[in-house]
């Protein structure tokens, strides 16, 4: 057994505790101005609209100094590409730089998540941070507009790799690089939200550069390295708490985008005095599926789910890492060899890594877990060649972000309509969407029922019904029809995702649907899983979800043992406490 280290003292880090906070808190801040930037400055919806962004510190080595509030698998996936970057041009970087990364075998998710991030030096012209600013585009190049060709065979076919380009270099674009990445993407709004990236990370690039003036580099790199040390002894702390053991779990995504089914991922989490062992080994390994999730992008998603589960006031930082022996067998379904296509699968198996966690952690610490996943399987992409009002084509890459699968959590019902993995995503307005796209929507009602039962409810989803007003393509990957979103410590499933593309039920995924003027694509997407037993939940709060739709008067006998008599429509509702009590005692044997 191992035992937890103290926080350095001062003297070793070079910088008092109080200095180091507020070091700290300034570097918090300029994470947030530069996600903030680029929600201001971007030029297409899912990033001006759905803050699909998120901006990080990282030291001159690439280890995570600070971050932004943001999607959290975004917050720590960031580093891998930075610190390849660093070794990459170790003695070719100057200050001025500003540098793009989005290889998904170079530390990246997938091709849409582009990471563009500028170095910061000190008065004597040593490297000391990066500040990285990643967004996801809607467009990669490749064999199919939208960055999710979910047939791709391999990963040149789902768009242009950029291992580590210099877009500026001493201050000076290279227009021959942007010209090239121009050239690679087929939407006309790339380059604006490109130059909000560069605008944001050279923003951050500015102010760090203020902090290292003020406090000197000795103090900065010192609050960094007592930060990490921090978020190291406070997560070990917690870890130390926990028994000792190997604890498993195994989950599914339904299929992969051609068909193969029962994608599986297993995890097994050894908690060994103040640390753990997280171990993939035994997931999926057959070569033929199409469900890879990068090894940084399975590295981000379980210290997002772990970061869920701990006192949220630990630093987000390098030293949740190092609390942590990872382990992901090359070739495994969470750790492809290099040329695999993972567009899609940055999504599923990358999130069922989240539920593996939780459902492991479930046995460990009950009370504090809740999967902070989502399962869309890919976001919908819709375009066309005419748009009636303005006589160009259109390119719809998902500014509504989805709305479904909130699980509950002890002491709380799953609420809202985005899972807490999506983080700082929002839906973009209806108006908004109407105005850039000819699409009309119909609908986005809270589905009744929907929600695990438990004796703390899952969220409900929810049905999206959109109607085309010109002849329009689709692309949609569809998951969560079998293999639902988990509930915890007793608590039931989930409901399952349908979609419709006009009159086609969507099995696994379609490509290049089209849809005729008039016709809609309709989606229900699934709820969230419960948390404990559903005969355990009070007859009132159920009383009281029939009143709002999220429960039927049937549910309420079927899945909580609850009889509510009268109806909705008639304002009649009401609770029977002696059939209830009757109910329930029968399904518990004690009647």
């Amino acid at each position: 057994m191992t035992t937890t280290q103290p926080a350095p003292a001062s003297a070793e880090v070079g910088v008092d505790a109080i200095t180091a906070t507020v070091i700290k808190s300034a570097m918090e801040t300029i994470c947030f101005e530069m996600a903030t930037y680029v929600s201001r400055t971007a030029t297409t919806p899912i990033l001006n609209q759905s803050n699909e962004r998120n901006a990080t510190i990282l030291k001159a080595d690439g280890k995570l100094a600070a971050l932004s509030v943001g999607i959290p698998q975004f917050m720590l996936s960031s580093t891998l590409p930075v610190r390849f970057a660093s070794e990459f041009f170790a003695g070719e970087l100057y200050p001025g730089d500003v540098l793009i990364a989005n290889d998904p075998f170079h530390g990246g998710g997938h091709l849409p998540d582009v990471n563009v991030f500028a170095p910061v030096f000190d008065p004597q012209g040593n490297l000391c941070l990066f500040a990285s600013i990643q967004c996801h585009h809607g467009d990669t190049g490749g064999a199919m507009a939208g960055g999710y060709n979910v047939f791709a065979k391999d990963i040149w076919s789902e768009g242009v790799r950029y291992p580590v380009l210099k877009l500026v270099e001493a201050g000076k674009e290279r227009r021959d690089v942007v010209l090239m990445m121009r050239a690679n993407s087929r939407l006309p709004g790339f380059i604006g939200d490109l130059r909000s990236q560069v605008g944001a990370a050279q923003l951050g690039a500015r102010r760090l550069t203020d902090i290292i003036t003020s406090y000197g580099a000795d103090a900065v790199n010192g609050a960094v390295e007592w930060s990490i040390a921090d978020a190291t002894r406070r997560f070990s702390e917690e870890i130390a708490q926990w028994p000792d053991g190997t604890y498993t779990a195994d989950v599914y995504v339904d299929h992969d985008p051609v068909g193969n089914t029962d994608i599986h991922v297993h995890c097994a989490i050894t908690v060994d005095g103040d640390r753990l062992i997280i171990d993939f080994d035994g997931s999926d390994t057959r070569p033929n599926i199409h469900a890879w999730s990068t090894f940084g992008n399975t590295r981000g998603n379980v210290i997002a789910q772990l970061a869920s589960l701990v006192d949220p006031s630990i630093p987000k930082n390098e030293g949740f890492f190092n609390c942590i022996d990872l382990r992901v067998p090359e070739g495994c379904c969470l750790n492809p060899a290099e040329g695999k296509p993972v567009s899609s699968g940055t999504h599923h198996p990358g999130v069922e890594v989240g539920d593996a966690i939780a459902i492991a952690m479930s046995k460990i610490i009950p009370d504090r877990c809740c999967p902070q996943s989502y399962k869309f399987g890919s976001p919908r992409q819709m375009w066309g060649d005419l748009d009636p009002r303005t006589g160009k084509p259109f390119f719809d890459h998902g500014g509504e972000v989805s709305a479904g699968w909130v699980s509950a959590v002890k002491g709380t019902d799953g609420w809202g309509a985005l899972a807490a993995s999506m983080g700082n995503l929002i839906k973009a307005s209806a108006e908004i969407n109407e105005q850039l796209f000819p699409h009309i929507l119909r609908g986005r009602n809270f589905i009744t029922d929907s929600g695990g039962p438990g004796q703390w409810r899952g969220g409900c989803g929810s049905r999206f019904i959109k109607e085309v007003r010109t002849p329009t393509f689709v692309n949609q990957y569809v998951v969560n029809q079998r293999h639902t979103h988990p509930g915890i410590a007793g608590g039931h499933d989930g409901s399952p995702d349908k979609c419709w593309v006009g009159n086609r039920f969507v099995e696994t995924a379609v490509s290049q649907e089209p849809l005729d003027t008039g016709e809609c694509l309709d989606y229900h997407f699934g709820g969230g899983g419960g948390w404990g037993d559903p005969l355990l939940r009070d007859p009132q709060a159920v009383l009281d979800d029939v009143w709002d739709e999220y429960v039927s008067i049937d549910g309420a006998l079927r899945d909580y043992g609850v009889v509510v008599t009268g109806s909705v429509e008639e304002m009649t509702l009401a609770l029977d406490e002696e059939a209830t009590a009757r109910e329930r005692a029968s399904r518990s044997g004690a009647a």
